[in-house]
């Protein structure tokens, strides 16, 4: 899985699939812009945000200039020696990915790993593993994003010494926090809940039941619900209905769930998505919230065909899928997929705890969302970078060009959110100066206005240590990404073995006094037992972390 700078799948107009995925974190032109070297300050809170802008940026008409035409690579600059000019026309130092705050993978995880199993690898994605813990970024004052470039040196333990010329690169968006409750527009709900057979399981309809409760208790009066199930097929139970006054009628419709026979997903959206459009008000956010274990079996079982079937009640109507996982088989994949396209977001419920985490104080940043199409794009300054490598992403790439074309799919991020990436980054010999300039770009929700803001780093402000330097919350992103990609069998430079990766997280945690840390720690002890074929240890307590 060795992907070197500039390793390109796509070209030109994305194809049909590849919209859906579409997304990305904008690196402008090599070495445009750029911040002051990092300074002692920077590197005690372990954030850069961006410099010289008081707000969100109107973007440019024009594409992101070039330093020559980028080609195809094998991901190093063709060089004679460390001293040699190197080659501008040689491979692309872009790279740009939709925006995704998706944490359902690690989650789900948690939770097979607390009942004894590995994981699937298919199931691993090391960017939700990374968005699941706070990473402290300092947060826009107007709506838009914050963005902030940092990072550290790798090497520094006996287990680093072949990436000495490695460093950690941390790019963190984040958007402003989500209002109190009682200022935030009117919510329009509706609730399609799988009842198929398999949810009759633990952990499963009855947790979703429970959910639903708790979520009843804490909607406001003018928010409205309607609530869909399906089996072999879909059945309104309740149509949109206003919460005040109805709160007991909403659970006596949730109480009469029972489970029943297949999982016709399909058959499930595509009423949940009439029932929607039924109860549409102007003015107000309008989502459809998916609870299943994704195991569809019945009618269309392929993702997009399933939301192009409702597209453009989706385009027309702004409505947006949250998908909510259970059960300990789960078609994590599928869920993704299907949220992806639906321009929404996915996580995973393990027990009441998460439950009432998700749906009381995540829910609201998942109804209301501060951007619409958000991309990320990196241009990595090629005098100072020798190779580079995307943590995570590989099913959010978009096309360098597309970055600017807002007809592309791009991702959903709400208020509250945050989102990292980490790249690992190889420096050229005795390099000084810029090395990376990071741009998010998306699209206002009620104007559709496309907006960008950007953020650099320089050599300075990546030359700390990583292990034992003074960016506690970077270290956790770093024992997070490890983790996962060591569960699903990479190689990134510097890797520590579980159980050294376990001792860093148990560490973490006693100075962040951050239990979600802890659960970490716990989940890679877990993990190194089983794979060392001892028992593992642990509470098995499941689901991610929290919004940052």
């Amino acid at each position: 899985m060795d992907q070197r700078i500039g390793k390109r799948t796509t070209r030109g107009r994305a194809g049909a699939v590849a919209l859906l995925l579409a997304g990305g974190m904008l690196l402008t032109a090599c070495g445009a812009g750029g911040s002051s070297d990092g300074t002692a300050a920077d590197k005690r809170s372990g954030a850069r945000p961006a410099q010289g802008t008081s707000g969100p940026q109107p973007a440019p008409d024009a594409v992101a200039p070039d330093q020559g035409r980028p080609s195809e690579g094998s991901g190093e600059n063709r060089e004679n020696g460390d001293t040699a000019k190197p080659d501008m026309a040689a491979p692309d130092y872009l790279s740009t990915f939709a925006l995704d705050v998706d944490t359902a993978s690690y989650g789900y995880v948690r939770s097979t790993l607390g009942d004894g199993r590995l994981p699937d690898p298919v199931n691993v994605r090391p960017e939700e593993f990374v968005n699941s813990f706070k990473q402290g970024y300092e947060r826009p004052k107007g709506n838009g994003f914050s963005v902030t470039v940092d990072g550290a040196r790798i090497g520094g333990g006996s287990w680093t010494s072949g990436a000495s010329d490695w460093s950690l690169l941390r790019v963190g968006l984040a958007t402003k926090a989500a209002p109190p409750s009682s200022e935030r527009p009117p919510a329009s709900l509706t609730f399609v809940v799988d009842i198929s057979g398999s949810m009759a399981g633990p952990g499963r309809l009855g947790l979703a039941k429970k959910s639903l409760n708790i979520l009843t208790d804490e909607l406001r009066d003018d928010d409205s619900v309607s609530l869909v199930t399906f089996s072999d097929e879909a059945e309104t139970r309740l149509p949109m209905t206003r919460v005040k006054g109805n709160r007991n009628k909403i659970r006596d419709a949730v109480a009469e769930m029972e489970a029943a026979q297949s999982t016709n997903v399909e058959a499930g959206i595509r009423r949940g998505y009439e029932e929607s459009v039924k109860g549409h008000r102007k003015g107000v956010n309008n989502r459809v919230v998916l609870l299943s274990d994704a195991l569809a079996n019945t009618g269309d079982t392929n993702a997009d065909g399933i939301l192009e079937k409702i597209d453009s009640a989706r385009r027309e109507y702004g409505i947006t899928l949250f998908g909510v996982g259970v059960g300990s088989d789960y078609g994590d994949a599928f869920m993704e997929r299907l949220t992806n396209r639906g321009d929404g977001h996915t996580t995973y419920v393990g027990d009441e705890e998460q439950a009432r985490k998700v749906f009381v104080d995540q829910l609201p940043a998942h109804i209301e969302l501060r951007a619409r199409d958000a991309k990320a794009q990196v241009a990595f300054d090629r005098r100072t970078v020798k190779q580079f490598r995307l943590i995570g992403y590989e099913n959010r790439k978009v096309a360098d060009e597309d970055f600017r074309d807002d007809s592309v799919d791009g991702g959903e991020v709400g208020p509250g959110h945050t989102v990292t990436a980490l790249y690992a980054v190889r420096l050229r010999e005795g390099a000084s100066g810029p090395v990376a300039k990071a741009t998010v770009r998306w699209l206002d929700p009620k104007t559709r206005k496309a907006y960008e803001e950007s953020g650099s780093a320089r050599t300075a402000t990546i030359d700390g240590k990583l292990w034992g330097g003074e960016s506690q919350r970077l270290q956790v992103a770093a024992v997070a990404a490890y983790f996962a990609d060591t569960l699903r069998g990479g190689d990134l430079p510097g890797t520590p073995a579980l159980g050294e990766l376990a001792s860093r997280a148990t560490k973490l945690a006693d100075e962040t006094e951050d239990g979600s840390v802890r659960k970490l720690a716990t989940a890679i002890g877990q993990a190194e037992a089983l794979r060392n074929g001892t028992e593992p240890e642990g509470s098995g307590d499941t689901g991610e972390g929290e919004i940052g």
